[in-house]
């Protein structure tokens, strides 16, 4: 009876990992909370400067060379992006017309990535190459694991984790480049004179409580690959 009570309790019932995985839940949406609240109080602070950040945007862009990149107005609050493929800067509507130090830090962390893509920045590349494979990990890794437990199918388990091990990877590889596109904007806007010193100092915090939401994300896909391949380990068991 112990046995078979630990069996169910580690195999298929209660798992202790399952609580990891939900606090690193609570810590995404927390990460996601700051991040907002942080950009709100910044967006108060109009830059001395006056600039805004399409403006932003349209001059770092002209002080390293770059002229095939388009600077865009999107819809929505924060869905701030850069498109390779596109070769399109897309500013929210929080960005491309507000002055505020915490546009001008989106706006140029997108430059960031721009001049990341400009210069070859590696992980940038490798992050580029495997999204397609990391599409189709997030997608269908969970899905192919759930079937192969449903028909006993253990090949298909890990086949599974496999897959959605690709989508944890890019998350992995969103890390550096995210926080080196973020080291950029901050030195271009010193270094360009587009902002002061201690007007730098509040868009580093939009920008690290920005990052936080990434590290809190791939702390959170690692957790669950993990308790998946330990899931499987007890299976096999």
């Amino acid at each position: 009876m112990g046995y078979g009570y630990g069996r169910m309790m580690y195999g298929y019932g209660f798992d202790p990992m399952y609580f990891l995985v939900i606090i690193m839940g609570i810590l995404c949406l927390i990460a996601s909370h700051r991040v907002s609240s942080v950009y709100k109080k910044y967006e108060r602070i109009r830059s001395m400067s006056g600039m805004t950040g399409a403006q932003v945007a349209a001059e770092i862009l002209r002080r390293n060379g770059i002229t095939d990149v388009m600077i865009q107005h999107v819809s929505g609050n924060l869905t701030d992006h850069y498109d390779p493929k596109a070769k399109v800067i897309r500013l929210s509507d929080a960005t491309y017309n507000s002055p505020s130090v915490a546009a001008i830090g989106v706006a140029a962390h997108e430059c960031g990535h721009v001049c990341q893509h400009y210069y070859g920045y590696v992980p940038l590349k490798i992050r580029t190459a495997i999204v397609p494979a990391a599409n189709i990990g997030s997608k269908a890794g969970i899905p192919l694991i759930f079937l192969g437990m449903l028909v006993s199918l253990p090949p298909l388990i890990t086949l599974g984790i496999w897959v959605f091990s690709l989508a944890v990877l890019f998350q992995l590889v969103t890390l550096p480049v995210e926080f080196d596109a973020s080291h950029r904007a901050l030195v271009m806007l010193e270094e360009y004179g587009i902002l002061g010193y201690e007007e730098v100092k509040d868009s580093r915090k939009v920008l690290s409580a920005a990052a936080m939401t990434y590290v809190a994300s791939a702390a959170a896909a690692v957790v669950q690959l993990l308790r998946l391949v330990l899931l499987n380990g007890r299976r096999r068991d």
